[in-house]
């Protein structure tokens, strides 16, 4: 059976760290599906990778064994400490595990770097091909058809997109002239997986990390690529509610957001210049939903003392009939890594399936999964499962064109 490599940048943090321990413990069978939107009937007869057919490694900038970071969010969330076979195969993985970059990530990631990481005395292109022979080292070693890049390092600074963003000549020509203002840590690893033929997932917000030029080297490599921002927690509640206000004719005078968050990702946005990424992430679907732009600040803070543990509130106060003003509130906590880490392995199973399929470009059908979605205009919970539902009812059409199809939507 062919093996499929799973490749994060970032490895060592908590959502990859938790990433790689729900991979062990699903392919041991020590734990439900539950969380998994690719275990549901739907995607039954797609023949995604199986757990068992998942090769975990990446990179990182940070030392910190795997296994540690994955025990600090089991005691987060109150959850069972690792058994010793788990923890075993977990520090298997954190060997595959190699040093990584932070070029242009800002000080707040730089401050997190330890011991051996790759030195910013190299130059570009030199990192780009250190990172494609670290890709090409695992392939190698592990005799893997497909390799799945994703993004889950701590998110960048946004990069001002300007032409030589907007198509590959501009991008390759920066590389070669060691244009560092022009690129972020992101951009280089995006540029060194689709080099080395692997799809692309980018989980953060950072913008460089898909910008068109390397979407147009995914378009002409044949390769599946998409982001950004994990859509896991206040944004994703945001996606689901807010076409209630639509389809009731009711105006949405403020939605004001503010989340707290303790992890890393926490310390690394309470830097004004990484915040305003994830800012931007956040800030866009609402108005795509409703068709009009509400006063609406979203607020982040950083408090250590939540750990892993997220609070997001938002208030919601609109206008009705007769002029009326009302109000919602909604306060939402959560464990940061444990809900964004089954859906990195779904798209890891649906990046893989693309790869097999021969696909290229975006990947619209995972919009779903992203608070800004590239290439779609959808933001609407509701009608993104729906794009994935659909997805799925032509896969499984063209795989038994003689058999009856109906929307998988109505399935599940």
């Amino acid at each position: 059976m062919s093996k499929t490599g799973l490749y994060l940048v970032g490895a060592r943090g908590q959502v990859a760290s938790t990433v790689a321990l729900g991979a062990v413990c699903l392919s041991r069978g020590l734990m439900g599906s539950t969380g998994l939107l690719t275990a549901t009937k739907p995607f039954q007869r797609l023949g995604l990778i199986s757990w068992h057919d998942l090769v975990l490694g990446g990179v990182d900038i940070r030392p910190t064994p795997l296994s540690t970071v994955a025990e600090a969010v089991c005691r987060t969330a109150g959850l069972m400490p690792l058994p010793e076979a788990v923890r075993e195969s977990l520090a298997s993985v954190n060997e595959e595990i190699d040093s990584g970059t932070a070029v242009g990530c800002g000080r707040a990631v730089r401050d997190l770097a330890e011991g051996e990481s790759l030195s910013d005395t190299l130059s570009l292109q030199e990192t780009v091909c250190r990172i494609r022979e670290k890709i090409s080292v695992f392939r190698r070693r592990h005799d893997l058809s497909r390799v799945v890049v994703v993004n889950l390092a701590s998110t960048e600074p946004p990069i001002h997109l300007n032409p030589a963003h907007a198509g590959l000549d501009g991008l390759e020509e920066a590389l070669v002239n060691n244009d560092r203002d022009l690129v972020r840590a992101s951009t280089l690893y995006t540029y060194a997986a689709l080099q080395e033929q692997c799809a692309y997932i980018n989980f953060t917000p950072s913008n460089a990390a898909l910008t068109p030029a390397l979407v147009e080297l995914a378009q002409k490599r044949g390769l599946p690529v998409m982001g950004n921002d994990g859509k896991t927690g206040e944004t994703l509640v945001k996606s689901a509610l807010a076409p209630l206000f639509s389809i009731r004719n009711l105006r949405v005078l403020t939605w004001q957001g503010y989340n707290m968050l303790g992890n890393m990702d926490g310390r690394v946005l309470s830097h004004e210049e990484n915040k305003e990424s994830k800012r931007r992430s956040k800030d866009r679907g609402l108005s795509r939903i409703l068709g009009y732009q509400p006063h609406a600040p979203v607020g982040i803070d950083y408090v250590p003392s939540l750990g892993d543990q997220k609070t997001a509130w938002d208030f919601i106060h609109f206008e009705g009939f007769l002029g009326a003003r009302m109000s919602v509130q909604v306060t939402w906590q959560g464990f940061d890594s444990i809900l964004a880490a089954p859906l990195v392995l779904d798209m890891a199973r649906l990046a893989d399936l693309a790869l097999r399929r021969g696909e290229r470009g975006l990947m619209p059908h995972l919009a779903c999964f992203f608070k800004d979605p590239q290439g779609v205009r959808v933001h609407g919970l509701v009608d993104q499962y729906r794009m994935l539902m659909d997805y799925a009812t032509r896969v499984n059409a063209e795989k038994d064109p003689d058999r009856k199809v109906v929307s998988l939507a109505k399935e599940k």
